[in-house]
């Protein structure tokens, strides 16, 4: 397991929940005064996404996030997803929530499977922040800190030799290995099978650097090519034109990343009970870790401090719905599986103590002091939450 995947990750899937929330924003934006309490308009579009990409890229938490360590459990990571979400004065019930997260995991998932050669998980990433930039061009504060999480990227990525790319690959699959959820997109452009599993191409260009298969060369000892057998390779491959660029401006090639609801209409999640059930045994079998609920703290103070309190004053949080109707929100709520609920878990983290130490030191060090600016009269009390996992 590569100690390197994890800011990857996170950009990836932060980079996808950004584009479905601006995707629904758009779609539920009514010009003019709010002719219902669940409109939006354009300044709260950029408003929630501005202070949501603001937090992301919290020069802190980027710092902490860039240091060689394993990946977090997938319920540690759901819950950062779950505060970014509600960085702003936009609220998501749970079934959204389950919606978004199914739709970000889902659409990397594929990308990752498709990406020609290991290395191009970096220029995902990096068309994931060429968008994201385009989202937030009018603040340019914003703007720094995303370049400046892509100066870290390029630092630390841009000399790890292949091998450690191969690695990191590996480790995304295996963290995605058992979801299988059908989104409406794939199933219609027939990437994805009903049982949730993608269709990988046997055409296209063939990874930079390779060439298209169809070839056998024999070498002597010597290490002189002595012969050549040609076989027919079923496919339709192409050589590849160029490599993506990796530099902060340029043409990445590689489509993987980019928004594709841009141009579509809203996209739907249709989870068959069997997939989502055997994702969640398949969570519920990994061993516990003793000091999660620091984890998961430790997560919360890095993601700005983020404390907020129930609504209240003249002017409270607004409902997205990432549903066509309230109808289809509930009825999704009405049929979660129970094992996606939250349970208490009462821990006691005395198996590491060095740990426990290390981590405490570490959040007295990341102790941040600046208040939001975002107001805290708006949302729910996300640390509370955060504690009943």
């Amino acid at each position: 397991m590569s100690v390197r995947t994890l800011p990857l990750l996170f950009l990836n899937l932060g980079g996808e929940m950004l584009y479905i929330l601006d995707q629904r924003l758009r779609a539920q934006n009514i010009p003019g005064d709010k002719a219902r309490k669940d409109a939006w308009t354009e300044v709260d579009r950029k408003r929630v996404l501005n202070d949501i990409v603001s937090t992301m890229f919290n020069r802190m938490f980027m710092e902490e996030l860039f240091k060689p360590q394993e990946l977090y459990s997938k319920k540690a990571l759901r819950t950062v997803y779950d505060r970014l979400a509600h960085a702003s004065i936009m609220r998501l019930n749970q079934a959204s929530m389950d919606k978004l997260y199914d739709l970000m995991t889902m659409a990397f998932k594929y990308q990752v499977l498709l990406c020609p050669r290991p290395k191009d998980v970096l220029l995902v990433t990096f068309n994931h922040l060429d968008t994201i930039k385009g989202l937030i061009q009018d603040s340019p504060t914003i703007l720094h800190q995303v370049d400046e999480t892509f100066r870290q990227l390029t630092e630390v990525y841009c000399g790890l030799p292949a091998g450690e790319f191969q690695l990191i690959r590996q480790t995304l699959l295996m963290f995605f290995q058992d979801l299988h959820i059908r989104v409406s997109i794939f199933l219609k452009d027939k990437v994805q099978n009903s049982n949730g599993r993608f269709v990988l191409p046997v055409s296209g260009p063939v990874p930079w650097g390779t060439e298209v298969p169809g070839l056998i060369r024999m070498f002597n000892h010597k290490g002189e090519e002595v012969k050549k057998i040609k076989f027919k390779h079923g496919g339709n491959y192409v050589p590849a034109t160029k490599e993506g660029s990796f530099e902060l401006h340029g043409d990445r090639v590689l489509k993987l990343g980019t928004n594709m609801y841009s141009l579509n209409p809203p996209v739907d999640t249709h989870t068959s009970g069997a997939s989502k059930k055997s994702a969640s045994r398949a969570q519920e079998n990994i061993p516990p870790n003793p000091l999660a609920k620091e984890e998961l703290n430790f997560l919360a103070r890095l993601l700005g401090r983020m404390e907020m309190k129930s609504p209240s004053g003249p002017e409270p949080g607004f409902r997205l719905n990432l549903f066509t109707t309230d109808e289809e929100e509930e009825q999704a709520a009405l049929t979660r599986p129970e094992e996606l609920d939250n349970k208490v878990i009462n821990i006691q983290a005395t198996q590491d103590q060095q740990r426990t130490e290390e981590l405490a030191r570490i959040l007295g060090e990341l102790e941040v002091t600046e208040q939001p600016r975002w107001s805290t009269s708006k949302g729910d009390d996300l640390l509370a939450m955060m504690d009943e996992l």
